[in-house]
């Protein structure tokens, strides 16, 4: 990885995953915006003040112009936003461009061996499913998880109370590793009633069940014995939802439990392992992360996200403050040291391109064209062939350090 383990940058996530190294991470948690149309805030006063951030998605011409870039790299991911569009409007198709740009940044990320694990709500939940089995794979979907937790249920006169959120886990391919998860039985009577077997007590008052012993015989398994093997984890979990009165609530908006994420951290990752969180806010799942011995490396647009992770695993760890890396500049790839300069392939692009320039599609003599990033490295473009065209003097230069996206707004060819 081209990072120091526990380093949090400040800024953009989709320039700064631009320049991560590829297959560099092991499981990846993101609690992205939702498209709840709302706006978020921590309530003065708070530990987390200052914190912010915006749920509303508005179409606009920069979004347009990325829509028409994912057709020539993604088609049948064009083609989900644009159903979206047609079934939910245009902040749908704003928002779903918006994370398909981030999830493709994210599956070239992620190891063979991981898995990634994407919060939401019913808002947006079936689209993303949409979105993640078009860049993870169909066939690496895993698990709908259901993320229940209580509360006070109104007297609702179209629907049920919504007490649930939805976690949508996808590995990257079928090595992607998994560890079995388990949890300690609340009491005998729990286990009774889900496991369903009739409990039989011996001559020394031990209680015990009859189990399947294989061809046919029936083994005595005493009830203490058959209670440490813990309880199996379904896709549905019900873990409290924190409210103000809870010890690690910060007032941040969105905040998820630990506990949450220590079920996601354990089942996807080992000791070592490095876990990724592009949205990381206040900081969650680096905290418990790090309670977990993993290495790890968050993102969050808010300054506030590097003062609150220092704070939480100093306050975590009895004092002792870790040496954890804040930085507001982008990585560089070391990756490519096999990557010719880009220059030449200025022969090949022209011959694609049949002369014609990129930006205002006229055609041009070799000599009056300019070989340049569709992605510029200072936002994490780098020299692959797929991230360079020739340009005409006029359009390099309305370019400037822009992206294609942008360029294409300014001639007006959105």
């Amino acid at each position: 990885m081209n990072w120091k383990n526990k380093t949090i940058f400040i800024g953009d996530n989709l320039h700064i995953m631009r320049g991560m190294n590829s297959e560099s991470v092991d499981l990846i948690y993101l609690d992205p915006p939702f498209n709840s149309n709302r706006n978020y805030s921590a309530p003065i006063g708070s530990r987390a003040a200052g914190a912010a951030f915006k749920d509303t998605w508005t179409l606009n011409d920069i979004d347009i112009a990325e829509h028409g870039e994912l057709a020539e790299q993604a088609p049948s991911l064009h083609t989900i936003i644009q159903a979206a569009r047609e079934a939910h409007g245009k902040g749908m198709q704003s928002y779903l461009i918006m994370m398909s740009t981030r999830l493709l940044e994210m599956e070239r990320i992620l190891k063979d061996t991981g898995s990634i694990y994407l919060h939401c709500d019913p808002t947006a939940s079936h689209y993303l499913k949409l979105v993640m089995d078009s860049i993870f794979g169909k066939g690496n979907f895993r698990n709908e998880i259901a993320w229940h937790y209580s509360g006070w249920n109104a007297r609702l006169s179209k629907s049920f109370s919504s007490r649930h959120d939805v976690i949508l886990f996808y590995g990257k391919s079928n090595k992607q590793q998994f560890n079995s998860y388990a949890v300690d039985w609340e009491s005998e009577e729990e286990y009774i009633r889900v496991r369903r077997q009739k409990v039989h007590v011996d001559d020394t008052g031990r209680k015990y069940v009859l189990s399947d012993g294989g061809g046919g015989t029936r083994v005595r398994r005493y009830l203490e014995e058959a209670m440490a093997y813990g309880k199996p984890v379904d896709d549905v979990w019900d873990i409290p939802k924190l409210n103000n009165s809870s010890k690690e609530h910060l007032g941040y908006p969105t905040q998820k439990p630990l506990a949450l994420l220590e079920r996601i951290i354990k089942a996807g990752s080992s000791r070592g392992d490095v876990v990724f969180d592009p949205f990381c806010g206040c900081a969650t799942t680096l905290v418990e992360a790090d309670r977990l011995q993993r290495s790890w490396v968050g993102i969050d647009i808010s300054p506030k996200a590097a003062e609150l992770i220092v704070t939480r695993i100093r306050d975590d760890q009895g004092g002792l403050l870790q040496q954890i890396t804040a930085r507001d500049d982008y990585p560089q790839r070391t990756d490519m040291n096999d990557i010719p300069p880009a220059r030449t392939h200025k022969h090949t692009l022209y011959g694609l391109q049949e002369g014609i320039c990129g930006g205002c599609e006229i055609h041009f003599p070799f000599r009056n064209l300019t070989i340049d990033h569709k992605i510029p490295r200072s936002k994490g473009g780098t020299d692959h062939f797929e991230n360079l065209w020739l340009l005409c003097g006029a359009c390099n230069s309305a370019k400037g350090t822009g992206t294609v996206a942008e360029l294409r707004v300014k001639l007006g060819q959105n």
